[in-house]
């Protein structure tokens, strides 16, 4: 009897051993398959996160807010609208971008269509001077205009993007100074109403902490004086300029249009809708916004909230 009772409870440790050891293995191949479903989840998640802003990216409209896959939001205004590249309008031209500005360049014309920016309140303090250093813009894959193009011709080089817009870097001055951001400009116009704008924009970002900024000439239809013995440059009509402050307490947004001429008129009096310049131009602005957001602050002309110095 002692003999057999010995054998048993051999037998039985080996049984509970083999258990043991197959519920390490199955424990083991449970974990992988947890580990495989938790990879896949994140991945999914990844791609729904790059999805959204690629959507963002090539200028589709989108209202719902992007996280990182740090899972923190990432470019999102007090409106919940995600802000990258906002300044950027949907166009039928090829996007240039330089370190702090971005183009549409119109080769048919020879100038942009379209010039685009954030500006910064602590932007407009820096101590980068103007070289003047004029020259074509090498990534402008068509060929940009030339200096020689403007000489004798009665206009001026015209700044889209200002240059003292960028006075924080030497660089981002010095790249304001590519052919592909001159526009021809009346003498008067430029160095008067034109100019008044401008400093009126940096005055009123010092108050508002940031701009989206968008510039251009008009170049709808298909005659225009030209200019240039290399490139045929066209004349511009008329010029716009756009303002969006995404900050509180309020969003808003102006737009000019104004004559390529001398003038002694208010600037309050070139307040237009950005419908009308869209109209004018074929340019879908700030298309990133929520659609709501985007007709109410394209259809107004309305000057309230912005404070005119003259």
């Amino acid at each position: 009897m002692a003999r057999r009772s010995k054998s048993t409870s051999y037998l039985t440790l080996l049984i509970l051993a083999a258990a043991v050891v197959a519920y390490v293995l199955n424990l083991g191949g449970f974990k992988d398959k947890v580990n495989a479903v938790t990879a896949q989840e994140q991945e999914q998640t990844s791609g729904s996160s790059r999805e959204v802003i690629d959507k963002i990216n090539s200028g589709g409209k989108t209202s719902s807010s992007t996280s990182s896959n740090e899972g923190e939001s990432t470019n999102l205004s007090s409106e919940g609208v995600n802000t990258a590249s906002l300044e950027i309008p949907k166009s039928k031209y090829d996007v240039v971008r330089h370190s702090h500005y971005a183009l549409g360049y119109d080769e048919k014309h020879e100038q942009a269509a379209w010039v685009a920016y954030k500006l910064d309140a602590r932007e407009t303090r820096g101590r980068a001077e103007r070289e003047d250093d004029f020259r074509p813009d090498p990534a402008v894959t068509t060929g940009s205009a030339n200096p020689s193009d403007y000489s004798r011709s009665g206009h001026d080089r015209g700044h889209l993007a200002p240059a003292a817009d960028f006075k924080f870097s030497k660089k981002a001055m010095s790249e304001s100074f590519f052919m592909s951001n001159m526009s021809p400009q009346k003498p008067r116009f430029n160095r008067g109403i034109w100019k008044e704008l401008e400093e009126q924009v940096r005055d009123w970002v010092k108050k508002d902490k940031a701009y989206y900024v968008v510039t251009g000439p008009v170049l709808s239809g298909s005659r225009y004086r030209k200019i240039g013995k290399k490139n045929r440059v066209s004349v511009p009509k008329y010029y716009y300029k756009i303002l969006l402050d995404m900050e509180e307490p309020e969003v808003k947004a102006i737009a000019f249009l104004m004559e390529n001429k001398g003038s002694e008129k208010p600037l309050s009096s070139f307040v237009v809708s950005i419908d009308r310049i869209e109209q004018m131009t074929g340019i879908d602005f700030f298309p990133n916004l929520p659609d709501d957001l985007e007709k109410k602050l394209e259809a107004s002309a309305s000057t309230r909230n912005w404070d005119f110095d003259k």
